[in-house]
């Protein structure tokens, strides 16, 4: 009797120490929601006036969603999801994973334009392309923690994983080229994603980036970014947006509607349920974003270095390290949204702590942030394209390229002139 008990005590410890030596699925499910021809691209860039000499058309793209698992800020098992551009039939793609700007709703589509069109436009010239919802965003659960860097970076890490594992099933091989770069919070979440890999040496060995290309993104938020909530600001809504996902994660309060005025504590926090627009939660917060917390709150912020919310903020910051792998960081000086200076204190930041390959790359004196993207990409495109044609520190990208891009950013800034005089006649 004494011996069967060993035994089976023996045959579960067994199971359980295979178990553990397994890696954990990620790949909850999948599916082909789009499929997009060259010819159906080769008409759209037409119609965008793009030239494919810029952004050129080689394959087919198939677009997948992915439902997989990740983690929460407690390190709970959730279910995040994403999408998956492959170019059809190409062999030995770079995987470049991608990361979206601000977005409070939960439901996402697929289309042909806005960022969607960024990741289209990767995949059809024989990039595989990662990209994540974030945590409580599309079809994820939960809701979404904004620039908060543990679950940026894993839903990033783990959609890689469930891509792995599908294209094992599903024949698709990847070169050794892993890129990643975004937009906006993208930029945060681009810095995020390499931030807590390169800090980790296990997920070291399992991502090797060849190169990042953060976009615009607000790395400094307690310093460069805070200043945004001092004064008229496009977009003051992005202030609650962190104070009620720090919330989550910190419990900043009791009940956070007791950091705000009225009508800002029932009018402004009630639209962060997935259903509204970053847009509905401008139109409701003043011009000047501090104008929304109560005097008091602000008076501790400004003057207690361990007030709650700025030690959160000061934790999710992404300026302060130093990356191993080449960065290129892009920005726009007539950015409205994201203080161009961000870009330049992660650099200074980064160097002054002993990086050696981060590179700035200032996309244009007087575009606006949402005009600055698609120029922003098309250099980023051209960055990661040196790294694949052998360069080891990232070059600028080809003179004839190059040119093309100042022709039409001087084109589209001669456009935005015209119609500033029409407006004003």
């Amino acid at each position: 009797m004494n011996f069967f008990k060993t035994l089976i005590i023996f045959l579960l410890v067994t199971n359980i120490l295979k178990a553990q030596q397994l890696p954990q699925t990620k790949l909850v499910s999948f599916e082909l929601i789009k499929t997009y021809t060259k010819a159906e691209l080769e008409k759209k860039w037409k119609e965008a006036g793009i030239p494919k000499a810029i952004a050129p058309i080689q394959y087919d793209v198939e677009v997948y969603e992915f439902i997989y698992n990740t983690c929460w800020h407690d390190n709970s098992i959730i279910k995040a999801s994403g999408l998956y551009f492959v170019p059809k039939n190409a062999k030995n793609s770079p995987l470049m994973v991608y990361h979206h700007g601000t977005q409070i709703e939960k439901h996402r589509e697929v289309g042909l334009g806005g960022e969607m069109a960024i990741c289209i436009g990767f995949a059809t010239d024989g990039f595989a392309v990662a990209y994540s919802d974030y945590v409580g965003l599309g079809k994820g659960e939960k809701f979404h923690l904004y620039h908060h860097i543990h679950t940026e970076a894993y839903a990033s890490i783990d959609l890689v994983r469930a891509i792995r594992e599908f294209n094992s099933k599903h024949n698709i091989s990847l070169s050794e080229h892993l890129f990643t770069t975004g937009y906006s919070q993208g930029g945060h979440a681009t810095m995020a994603f390499q931030k807590v890999v390169e800090a980790d040496p296990k997920l070291s060995k399992e991502f090797k980036f060849t190169a990042s290309a953060p976009m615009s993104g607000a790395y400094d938020l307690t310093g460069v970014q805070e200043g945004n909530m001092f004064k008229e600001y496009s977009h003051p809504g992005y202030l609650p947006y962190l104070m009620v996902s720090f919330q989550e994660v910190y419990k900043l309060y009791d009940d956070l509607k007791t950091a705000f005025k009225a009508p800002y504590d029932t009018k402004v926090l009630s639209l962060f349920n997935g259903q509204h627009s970053m847009g509905d939660v401008n139109r409701e917060m003043p011009k000047i974003p501090k104008d929304a917390i109560k005097n008091e709150v602000i008076d501790e912020y400004l003057k207690n270095e361990r007030f709650p919310f700025k030690v959160a903020l000061k934790e999710n910051s992404t300026h302060n390290w130093v990356p191993k792998t080449p960065m290129m960081l892009c920005y726009c000086e007539a950015d409205e949204q994201v203080d161009y200076k961000n870009s330049i204190v992660a650099q200074d930041t980064m160097k002054k702590l002993g990086a050696k390959n981060i590179t700035l790359r200032r996309v244009s004196k007087k575009m606006d942030h949402g005009t600055c993207a698609l120029y922003a990409v098309l250099y980023t495109k051209m960055y990661f394209e040196s790294f694949i044609n052998g360069s080891k520190k990232g070059r600028k990208g080809p003179v004839f390229k190059r040119m093309l891009i100042s022709l039409a950013k001087g084109h589209h800034v001669r456009n935005e002139k015209k119609k500033s005089k029409k407006s004003k006649k």
